[in-house]
């Protein structure tokens, strides 16, 4: 009934949606097996993409040649840059998005990818031969065979949704949970855990005083996320900023009794950097007030997430407490808060490709993985479908290294320190922050794209463009001069020095009050230069400016990542017997016999292995 397949995609969330796209197009046979055919890409919990780092990985996914930063443009409803305050390695896109454009954007993608093919069915267990995956058992009993699988099932494996005193089985809330597959791989000798989540109640917005509520529009000049053509924003929809009380608190507290949280119904561990917010008042109880976002779920639609407002309680407590907040008196509920647990399979069991230790073939990604948030699945989902396709091409895989991509420094944290709450990627997390700007992700990722053969031919020849543009623009930045009476009055206008002789026009841009565009205003030849490149203008200007004020702090990142990156290319053999070494202390046998570290640098990355066990593993691998 089915013919053999080159990979078997397991989920079609976020995670599932990449792998499924990346591993057609670089020209695998896909079945991509989910439980409902309706719900491709859906966002599960908040409707928006990006924000803090979550922003740079979209960009970088796109960069790549995947597609989430597209779909994300065809979809959002608002845009900001987020820390715009700060200097650039902090800046992030964020977006909202109508969740049901989303989804659907995203189902139309994958059909039209013609090596992808479909099934709504659940994988209940694993077809393994000699340590290698050779395909899939379903509910329906059909067994697929394949050269490779990726297992993206996100929240729904034995997935327990609780709300109060309630509990059932769900993947989502309306939605199924799936069954039989970790017990299959527990089987095979895989160790899962439990992990929790949770979400904020849906609000009719027609209940809503929106006139009680600070309004938050989206950024007058609204950017995007793909370095592609895509239609920027021209209309958008506010989100708005409600408050928390006392009197809120009072009431949410009534429900303690009854939460599963706090009751002890429930095992898994939570997301400490979004918790719920029974979590928040106990936790921060020296506060009066928390800050929600009011967030529309699309351009047509009355629904509203009320972004901050997670919650397990039950329902009824919910609703009593949401009409204590200003602007909610009168507030009806489209659905209640709820709380889900759900099996993962601890990271540490996966090597940097994704592929599992075990299992040859076998691919984990997004909240399988223990992580969080539709950006760091998405990531893991693209990396997983080239890899399981590098895998049957018999390929070397795509490893990112943490100074290329804060998709390497997702993957490498994952699989050299494992997880202990669910895992979200912030700035802080990145070593070499400067060198992964979001505005960067193209010059550093769109060339290993192409490489792979994922970035596509029109993609390649704007890169090509931008390159060459930007190589003129900062080439005659750093050349020309100026004389005092071309800027004078613009550094006087800026409040700051003026120049009494010839002065260098890189020298003027690295003023912080100076910026590339009000240069431009005032020395035609490098305003002619920009002449021509259409909707590249903008992204040119930024990257040339940026390079320039920012260029002894690039460099110096650079060749810090340098001198650390010597060890990443000192390899470790995957059978390199530990226990041999007695001059390594106990702690760090253990973990790199666990871990098996495939270099000395991400040796070095895990807790317990000392600098003087690196100097022991260092001396001997040297003979």
């Amino acid at each position: 009934m089915f013919q053999k397949y080159d990979v078997i995609v397991v989920g079609a969330g976020h995670a599932g949606c990449e792998a499924a796209h990346a591993a057609g197009t670089l020209g695998s046979r896909v079945l991509l097996v989910t439980m409902s055919m309706a719900n491709m890409g859906q966002m599960s919990c908040n409707p928006s993409i990006g924000g803090i780092a979550k922003g740079q990985i979209v960009r970088e996914i796109d960069a790549l040649g995947g597609m989430t930063g597209i779909v994300a443009d065809k979809t959002m409803i608002q845009f900001r840059m987020l820390n715009k305050s700060k200097g650039p390695a902090m800046w992030s896109p964020r977006s909202q998005n109508d969740r049901m454009l989303f989804s659907a954007e995203w189902r139309n993608v994958l059909e039209a990818n013609s090596n992808v093919d479909f099934l709504q069915d659940t994988v209940v267990s694993l077809l393994v031969e000699s340590g290698r995956v050779s395909g899939v058992v379903t509910h329906l009993n059909y067994s697929i065979r394949s050269n490779s699988v990726v297992l993206t099932n996100g929240t729904f494996l034995n997935g327990i949704i609780h709300i109060g005193s309630k509990n059932f089985g769900g993947g989502r809330i309306g939605e199924a949970a799936s069954f039989g597959l970790t017990e299959d791989l527990n089987r095979l000798g895989f160790v899962s855990d439990r992990m929790k989540t949770g979400t904020p109640v849906r609000v009719d917005g027609r209940t809503i005083d929106f006139s009680l509520l600070e309004e938050q529009k989206g950024d007058s000049v609204p950017e995007k996320f793909s370095f592609l053509n895509t239609r920027k924003l021209e209309n958008q929809r506010s989100c708005f900023i409600a408050y928390t009380s006392e009197m809120v608190h009072d009431e949410l507290r009534k429900g303690f009794s009854f939460s599963p949280m706090f009751n002890g119904r429930i095992q898994g561990i939570g997301p400490r950097y979004c918790p719920s917010i029974e979590d928040k008042i106990e936790r921060f109880s020296h506060r009066n007030k928390h800050q929600l976002f009011v967030e529309p779920e699309g351009w047509n639609t009355v629904e509203y997430y009320i972004n901050g407002f997670s919650s397990s309680l039950p329902d009824d407590v919910q609703v009593a407490a949401l009409r204590k907040i200003v602007g909610f008196s009168k507030a009806k509920i489209f659905r209640p808060g709820y709380a889900i647990e759900y099996d993962y399979f601890p990271p540490l069991q996966l090597t940097n490709s994704l592929e599992t230790k075990l299992v040859k073939g076998l691919f984990f990604a997004g909240q399988i993985n223990g992580t969080t948030g539709y950006e760091e699945a998405a990531a893991q989902g693209l990396l997983a479908g080239i890899n399981s396709h590098s895998y049957v091409e018999n390929k070397a895989p795509l490893i990112l290294d943490r100074s290329e991509a804060y998709i390497g420094v997702l993957v490498d944290d994952l699989i050299t320190k494992g997880v202990d709450e669910p895992y979200r990627m912030f700035t802080s997390r990145a070593e070499y922050r400067t060198l992964l700007r979001q505005d960067n992700a193209d010059v550093r990722l769109t060339p290993i794209g192409k490489r792979i053969g994922l970035v596509s031919e029109a993609r390649w020849r704007r890169f090509g463009d931008k390159m060459s543009a930007l190589k003129k623009v900062t080439g005659m930045i750093e050349s020309l001069s100026v004389m005092p009476h071309d800027v004078n009055q613009l550094l006087e206008s800026q409040n700051t020095a003026t120049i009494s002789q010839k002065q260098k026009v890189e020298n003027l841009l690295l003023r912080p009050q100076i910026s590339l565009e009000l240069l431009r205003s005032v020395i035609a030849p490098l305003n002619d230069l920009f002449e021509n490149m259409g909707d590249l203008e903008a992204e040119v200007e930024l990257e040339a400016e940026i390079q320039i004020k920012y260029a002894s702090y690039i460099q110096k990142e650079k060749e810090l990542a340098e001198k650390v990156n010597r060890y990443e290319l000192l390899k470790i053999p995957p059978d390199f017997d530990y226990s041999r070494l007695a001059s390594l202390s106990t702690e760090a046998r253990q973990k790199l016999s666990g871990i098996r570290p495939a270099t000395i640098g991400q040796a070095g990355r895990i807790s317990g292995v000392s600098p003087s066990d690196i100097s022991v593993l260092l001396v001997f691998l040297s003979k």
